[in-house]
């Protein structure tokens, strides 16, 4: 298991195990982690599942895709750091990752 924090805007902090192989969304929505709130269930269709990767994690997370960057557009606040956590997927090298949840979704 890859341990994953999401920390929403007020501060609280959603600590996961998470299972190498699913997507950071998939564990959100598993675990209840409010403002994630995942409408197309992970078809990278919308923009309801929009992060912000700390900025250590930025270079393991990796850049978007087109089809992401063209959702992310959708994204409320879209930041150089914005992801779609459907998109993230999960392993060992993100083992500590932390993914911060926008005050509100696209």
């Amino acid at each position: 298991m890859t341990k994953i924090t999401f920390q929403t805007v007020d501060g609280t902090r959603y600590d996961l195990d998470a299972r190498d192989g699913t997507t950071a969304m998939e564990n959100a929505v598993k675990n209840d982690v409010p403002g994630i709130e995942a409408e197309c269930g992970g078809a990278c269709a919308c923009a309801t599942c929009h992060v912000y990767v700390d900025e250590v994690w930025r270079e393991a997370v990796g850049e978007p895709e087109t089809m992401e960057e063209d959702m992310l557009d959708f994204a409320h606040e879209q930041q150089p750091n914005s992801r779609l956590s459907c998109q993230i997927k999960i392993r060992p090298e993100l083992d500590g990752l932390v993914l911060y949840v926008p005050e509100r979704q696209g």
